[in-house]
């Protein structure tokens, strides 16, 4: 019997997925990854070549970060369906030793990319920028800074299963309740459209590449995401403790916490230096 996916099948998965408590933003991306397979087969069969197919065309097109990603997401489609023998393996990718320094946002580049906000009018754009450096949340995570968790001095953030308290610092406090007051929030989520409604993670993320060339910052580097990975470095450089760290960030292995650590090939060039080895 031919194995065509379609829509019921996906509605389905997805119901499953909430059964098995998966975050929103995860079950939204396991989705999108397997509407993108079904998009690529084009009505085809389903096996393994077809697969094996797909995996190159994730090679040619995408990082081995990222086809693994989408290649997890079918893996877990294929196990709902019982599919088992069009599951494939992932990209083996070598432990990644230095950051690239192309990529690397800069704290001078964050501060520049804050007043460049704020000088151009977009206070929530600013807020946001400050707000993900500050905490260390995910972009995804933005809907738990409300102004009963703000005035508390802390929030609650459930993510994948777990929940983690998130400490606002008395300066950031003060500026989103001053935000909150001026553009009329005094309950629920700060960060909001202007017709009140919630905020997505492609708004912000179109909003910060549009700074990049007024605040003369790499659009390469400038992504939501790449702010957590800021904060994880100052974190780290400020306390050495990685385990601390990985309980900020909500991450369940410490392996996953030493990725945002890695440092430049030329912050490792400074430290050798530093030893005095030569004589």
């Amino acid at each position: 019997m031919e194995r065509i996916i379609n829509e019921e099948m996906i509605c389905l998965f997805k119901e499953r997925l909430y059964e098995d408590e998966k975050s929103k933003n995860t079950i939204e991306k396991y989705i999108r990854d397997v509407r993108k397979f079904m998009c690529f087969a084009k009505s085809r069969p389903v096996d393994r070549c077809l697969v094996l197919e797909y995996k190159n065309y994730l090679s040619d097109n995408f990082c081995d970060t990222s086809s693994n990603s989408m290649l997890a997401a079918l893996s877990s489609f294929f196990h709902y369906l019982g599919w088992y023998d069009c599951c494939v393996k992932q990209f083996k990718i070598q432990r990644q030793m230095y950051y690239p320094e192309s990529l690397e946002l800069t704290k001078e580049e964050y501060i520049r990319l804050v007043n460049t906000a704020r000088e151009r009018g977009n206070k929530r754009l600013a807020l946001i920028l400050q707000t993900i450096c500050a905490t260390g949340i995910r972009i995804g995570e933005l809907s738990y800074i409300t102004v009963e968790g703000i005035r508390n001095g802390a929030i609650n953030v459930k993510c994948k299963g777990k929940t983690r308290v998130i400490f606002i610092v008395n300066k950031l406090k003060n500026k989103l309740l001053k935000y909150a007051k001026e553009v009329g929030i005094y309950y629920g989520e700060i960060f909001l459209t202007s017709k009140g409604k919630a905020l997505s993670r492609t708004a912000v993320w179109r909003e910060m590449k549009a700074l990049c060339k007024y605040a003369k910052v790499s659009e390469k580097k400038v992504f939501p995401h790449n702010l957590r990975h800021l904060f994880a470095r100052t974190f780290y450089k400020l306390e050495k403790d990685i385990a601390k760290l990985a309980d900020i960030l909500g991450h369940s292995s410490i392996n996953t916490t030493r990725i945002y650590i890695v440092t430049t090939g030329a912050e490792h060039r400074q430290m050798m230096e530093k030893m005095g080895m030569i004589v």
